[in-house]
């Protein structure tokens, strides 16, 4: 068993929500806790993220950064053109695509190295993951499967992330049009050990201090949370969203292709139900549906907005971050 690096040698780790939820506040934070967040940088510009990460290093040199890396699903202009006339709103955006600004951000982090990155949605290159450790610059994967740490351990990182199916928001898997397949947390993690000699954060679910334990039997040397934090003081988290965390009408939560084009985990509401066969294509759906969303979160309605959440969701607290995190280590 492979020990975790520094600055990752924490039991806890807070994960990367993009969106809004992890603030520098947050990130700082978890780290003045003994623990370890990232900022996510997904959907923001690279100024954005450069300046989230200047205010995190007045606060902690102990934090990461974690990117989408390119992992593009086509959908045929037919389809988009279905797809936009089911959602019955007049002026939604014309098809684009787009890789979320990746070269311009890895330039960004190779011009003025962070002490973490890590990937979600697609593989870097082996060079680039050279060109980090070159700049000391620790390396994460996410992966669901055995099949992608063993990818992700040929391309050299340092770190595997194991998310289960469990988890809030956007799978990682690296084949969107393969939905995660359920297996107990624990037992990934086991399979995964098994099969790569690299150190190992289990996500997906956890809510407990009984989860986090469980996961650190199988072999896990950390437990990532997201969900979990939602509702805690630091996180960026919108009050729609907040709410409907603890609102009673919410009672399931299901993986969805509605709002983004790629499977995430959502609490069940209208646009869910009404759109169970929304059909591949990221990023175009994100952008597509992206005027809804704001305007939902705008008016407070929570039937027509991505309540991500993982199915742990309940266990989500108002509460100060550190409060949280020490919960699941009692």
């Amino acid at each position: 068993m492979t020990d975790l690096p520094e600055p990752l040698r924490s039991p806890v780790h807070v994960a990367p929500m993009a969106g809004g939820p992890s603030t520098p506040a947050l990130v700082v934070a978890a780290a003045r806790a003994g623990h370890f967040a990232q900022l996510a940088a997904g959907y923001r510009t690279p100024d954005d993220l450069a300046a989230q990460i200047a205010e995190v290093r007045t606060g902690t040199d102990r934090f990461g950064v974690n990117l989408f890396a390119p992992n593009p699903v086509p959908i045929d202009p037919a389809d988009y053109e279905r797809y936009r006339a089911s959602l019955g709103v007049e002026g939604l955006p014309d098809q684009r695509e787009d890789d979320d600004a990746w070269t311009d951000k890895v330039a960004l982090l190779l011009d003025d190295p962070v002490p973490v990155v890590s990937f979600t949605f697609g593989l870097p290159d082996a060079d680039l993951v050279w060109e980090f450790r070159k700049r000391e610059t620790i390396t994460m994967q996410s992966v669901t499967n055995r099949a992608e740490a063993l990818a992700a351990a040929e391309r050299g990182v340092d770190v595997l992330v194991v998310q289960g199916e469990a988890a809030g928001g956007h799978s990682a898997v690296l084949d969107p049009a393969s939905a995660p397949v359920w297996e107990p947390l624990p037992d990934l993690v086991r399979a995964i050990r098994h099969a790569v000699e690299l150190p190992v954060i289990a996500a997906g679910g956890i809510g407990s201090a009984a989860d986090v334990e469980a996961v650190r039997m199988a072999g896990a040397d950390a437990a990532m949370v997201g969900t979990l934090v939602l509702r805690t003081h630091e996180a960026g988290t919108g009050q729609t969203h907040r709410d409907a965390l603890v609102d009673p009408v919410f009672d399931r939560t299901a993986l969805t292709r509605a709002f983004t084009g790629r499977p995430a985990r959502a609490l069940v509401n209208r646009f869910v139900r009404e759109h169970e066969d929304a059909p591949l294509g990221y990023p175009a759906l994100h952008h597509l549906t992206r005027p809804i969303r704001t305007a939902a979160a705008a008016a407070g309605d929570a039937q027509s907005l991505h309540l991500w959440a993982g199915r742990s969701w309940r266990a989500a607290a108002d509460a100060p971050l550190a409060d949280v995190l020490e919960a699941l280590l009692t």
